[in-house]
């Protein structure tokens, strides 16, 4: 079976097993785990933060960065097809009292913003009569836009904005490392945008577990607690860091073969069917398929009886995405077989 459903589905590698095998590792409530201390330190300097914490998702790191920035009854911005919104079960609504306004974007690639897009949601200083915006989310790569990339003059200019009206930003970069490949910014340059940023390390990094949130040395040390208050304190967790500290020195070159091997599978599909795919729009591993008139249901179940699983993200679109499980022979043969079924 070729799965391709999402980077979430790889397998620590021998090499990684062996790093957690033999990890040091202490009671990380305690403070005392040598390897989620440096996890944590490393990500933090390599973003341009005071200070890290290990969360088991990045649902819980989203949650917990999201938090920091605001009350509760004030809003965040963000866009229509975010991870904080369509896919994190309501939580910041239902957990933390926070409420979301969304944009759709005016930029012609999915998912990626303009600074207008933002600037005509804000809502500043309007007393007793609307909900006022305490922070914007920018999701880098996107993941329902395909894997698209936020160019680094627009973060800038978002910043600049929000520094003006005092709103204060998050970033969900769970994939920032497929970004930093991709364009060759910083991960640092990135990162120092942001009041808070989330990083994964069990998508394309191919760690089993866990994520990162990055920020100032005070939000961390709160966000400790509220990490705690919901059940996210771990003892010898640094089996898991482990498994993310190899990741960090070993796997992250290594994204720009998931990224040649997601065109491969693209122009596989698009030589059957051109109009499945945005070929402009491919930054990334993320595909994202149009099915026409197929339901993408019924073109999962026909994928999967021939041995390649794909996922929905709408009634009628479908994604894969490339990892590495996953190698180009297999990509171009998935594109093929995906190709057909659309064709058909």
């Amino acid at each position: 079976m070729i799965d391709l459903r999402s980077d979430t589905v790889t397998r620590p590698t021998a090499q990684m097993r062996q790093a957690m095998a033999t990890a040091p590792v202490g009671d990380d409530v305690y403070g005392e785990d040598p390897s989620i201390n440096e996890l944590e330190a490393r990500t933090a300097e390599l973003l341009g933060h005071e200070a890290g914490l290990f969360c088991p998702s990045g649902s819980m790191a989203n949650m917990l960065g999201v938090w920091s920035l605001v009350p509760v009854g004030r809003e965040i911005l963000c866009d229509r097809r975010a991870h904080i919104v369509r896919a994190e079960m309501g939580a910041h609504a239902a957990l933390n009292g926070i409420t979301m306004r969304t944009w759709t974007s005016s930029s012609g690639t999915p998912g990626i913003a303009r600074t207008s897009d933002i600037t005509d949601l804000l809502e500043l200083g309007c007393g007793p009569y609307l909900v006022e915006t305490a922070a914007i989310e920018i999701e880098n790569t996107h993941n329902f836009g395909g894997g698209t990339i936020h160019p680094i003059e627009t973060l800038r200019e978002i910043r600049e904005i929000c520094r003006q009206g005092g709103v204060a930003m998050h970033l969900d970069g769970a994939r920032l490392w497929n970004a930093h490949v991709a364009t060759g910014v910083p991960m640092r340059e990135y990162g120092s945008l942001f009041d808070t940023v989330s990083v994964c390390y069990s998508k394309g990094m191919g760690a089993p577990v866990g994520s990162v949130l990055v920020s100032s040395a005070q939000r961390i040390a709160e966000a400790r607690v509220q990490r705690k208050r919901l059940g996210g304190g771990m003892r010898q967790a640094g089996i898991l860091a482990a498994a993310a500290l190899y990741a960090l020195d070993h796997h992250i070159d290594r994204l720009a073969d998931d990224h040649a091997n997601a065109r491969l599978f693209a122009e596989q599909v698009t030589a059957a069917v051109p109009a499945a795919i945005d070929l402009e729009h491919l930054a990334t591993n993320i595909v994202v398929m149009d099915a026409g008139e197929r339901l993408a249901a019924d073109v999962i179940a026909a994928a999967a009886d021939r041995g390649v699983r794909i996922s929905k993200v709408g009634a009628h679109q479908l994604r894969a995405v490339t990892h590495l499980g996953i190698d180009a022979d297999q990509c171009r043969e998935a594109g093929r077989i995906v190709g057909e079924l659309l064709a058909s």
